[in-house]
């Protein structure tokens, strides 16, 4: 079964515990704090470290292998009020 990058992502996000506005530090941060109470050496379960795992190695390489364009649409995106007050002078 091949899964949508997207509904992996989401679902990485999910398995951290993690919202969708986030930055690297966040994610490191986040992974370490589930990766100690999840660690199979310290009581916790092998599946559910695995899925951390996967999830944080995912994320990460999202951050680092993601590509930001600048065309006009993306801008706006970003920068959803930007172009308000131009529309409307003279």
């Amino acid at each position: 079964m091949n899964i949508n990058p997207k509904d992996e992502i989401e679902k990485a996000l999910e398995i951290l515990h993690l919202p969708k506005l986030i930055s690297k530090a966040d994610i490191k941060k986040q992974y370490h704090f589930l990766a100690k109470k999840n660690h199979p050496d310290l009581g916790g379960d092998v599946e559910n470290m695995e899925q951390l795992n996967h999830a944080y190695k995912l994320l990460m390489k999202y951050i680092e292998e993601f590509r930001y364009t600048f065309d006009e649409e993306e801008i706006s995106k970003q920068f959803p009020g930007a172009d308000y007050a131009q529309r409307f002078k003279p």
